[in-house]
């Protein structure tokens, strides 16, 4: 996906979260997150939008400057009408920016501005569906979307764990039956972008690209077929769960 495709994609998931905080119980509890409620996911999601808009906004190099304008004391149609003038102006920024606009990233990108238009697509479409599933069903995620969130996830927070990667991982298989996408993943490592290979891993997961990214990302899948040593699966999803630390949007688990 380019940043086009991401800005169209991110405009929708946005709808779509806003949409389904409109009509899900705020103190709902959100079965891929245990620790929050509705009102949470949403409060997360609209501080760092804020966060990512005064990045690129203000070229900051500061990963560190949060926004005051946390959502603190909000509830309700005002808690929703919050997160909307959030994600609007995210869109807005990220779509009138310049292309070589210089900020900080911590994920490998073509670009700063490809960094945050990919990374705040696949934030708020993950907590798109964890507002949606407190509610009812997940409204599935479009191929090329969720191929991209799984390659994100893989290719940067998954390639990045070195410091807690096994001395032999073994490997994973991830397999989409809608496309003819394949990644071979382990921990701390590249994946290898082969379909082939996968085929051949430890561990195979198959299902619709939609449902191995919720699956990756450890949130519930709808289908998902697993062979070989289901283990594998499990401690690489151990490994690569996104832990943030202090304020602002490093409270949370993305």
């Amino acid at each position: 996906m380019d940043i086009e495709e991401h800005l169209a994609a991110l405009t929708a998931e946005g709808e779509l979260l806003a949409d389904a905080a409109g009509r899900v119980d705020h103190d709902a509890p959100v079965p891929g997150c245990p620790a929050w409620q509705v009102a949470d996911v949403v409060r997360h999601v609209g501080l760092v939008h804020r966060w990512a808009t005064a990045a690129v906004r203000d070229g900051s190099q500061d990963a560190a400057r949060y926004p005051d304008d946390d959502g603190s004391g909000l509830s309700g149609p005002d808690l929703v009408d919050w997160f909307r003038a959030g994600h609007q102006a995210l869109v807005q920024t990220l779509a009138s920016a310049d292309p070589d606009v210089s900020t900080f990233t911590f994920l490998p990108a073509p670009s700063a501005l490809a960094f945050w238009a990919r990374r705040q697509t696949h934030e708020t479409g993950i907590h798109r569906a964890d507002v949606e599933s407190a509610g009812g069903p997940i409204t599935p995620f479009g191929r090329a979307e969720a191929e991209d969130g799984i390659d994100e996830l893989v290719g940067g927070f998954g390639a990045r764990r070195r410091k807690d990667a096994p001395a032999a991982p073994r490997t994973i298989g991830v397999l989409p039956t809608d496309s003819l996408r394949g990644w071979l993943v382990r921990v701390g490592a590249e994946p290898v972008r082969d379909r082939a290979a996968a085929a051949d891993a430890d561990c195979v997961v198959r299902g619709t690209a939609s449902d191995l990214h919720l699956l990756l990302w450890n949130r519930p899948a709808v289908e998902v077929e697993t062979t070989g040593d289901p283990t594998v699966l499990a401690d690489w999803r151990a490994r690569i769960r996104v832990r943030w630390g202090g304020p602002g949007p490093r409270r949370a688990r993305p």
